[in-house]
């Protein structure tokens, strides 16, 4: 890992772990994952060796999962993430610097290995987009990449007016997309039976 990036940190990444996985039936960010780590573990430690600092965005039922978080880690209470993911972003958002270079957000229940943020984090330097995303087979996947000029819009997202969704759709033409061969990109795990197929995947 290069740790030079860490002084201080340029490349962020929220993760939102906030949510009341209902449709799984248990907390997310506690389901176990690979080499004996916690889904949330593994999503913070495959940033940390991108060399990008992780933002985790907890909800009051599982303040605990702390204990998943190195030290290097931050880690923020959304207070009521009954409002929404946009909440969620929101919150994060308070831990992130101004000036920060490059923003990324992804949710707990979507684990992509680190290859797959290093490249994606190249092409948002080299391209200078004000956002990029992995692509899988022409569809658009996450995690979203935003360039430093993104801050204003996500600052300004409401749940009422799609939250993310309205950024992605107003952004659409000038996204960088980066195109992979594997369905990875485009996984979200949000039940039982999905997070078994992931979990043979990997």
């Amino acid at each position: 890992m290069n740790t030079d990036f860490f002084s201080p940190p340029r490349y962020f990444a929220i993760v939102l772990a906030a949510g009341k996985s209902r449709r799984m039936g248990v907390c997310k960010a506690s389901l176990p994952w690979l080499d004996g780590k916690t889904l949330l573990s593994y999503q913070v430690e495959q940033f940390l060796l991108a060399a990008i600092a992780p933002v985790v965005v907890l909800g009051p039922h599982n303040s605990d999962r702390q204990k998943d978080c190195p030290p290097s880690t931050k880690v923020i209470i959304n207070p009521d993430p009954s409002q929404g993911k946009t909440s969620s972003i929101l919150t994060g958002l308070q831990l992130i610097p101004k000036n920060v270079q490059i923003l990324v957000i992804s949710a707990v229940d979507q684990p992509r290995p680190t290859a797959i943020y290093q490249k994606l984090l190249q092409f948002q330097i080299s391209n200078a987009a004000i956002i990029t995303a992995p692509t899988y087979k022409g569809k658009l996947g996450h995690p979203l990449f935003f360039a430093n000029q993104a801050l204003p819009y996500l600052q300004n997202i409401r749940e009422e007016s799609f939250g993310l969704r309205q950024i992605v759709q107003d952004f659409y033409p000038e996204i960088q997309k980066v195109e992979f061969d594997t369905p990875v990109v485009i996984a979200d795990i949000n039940t039982p039976a999905e997070y078994q197929r992931q979990l043979d995947l990997y």
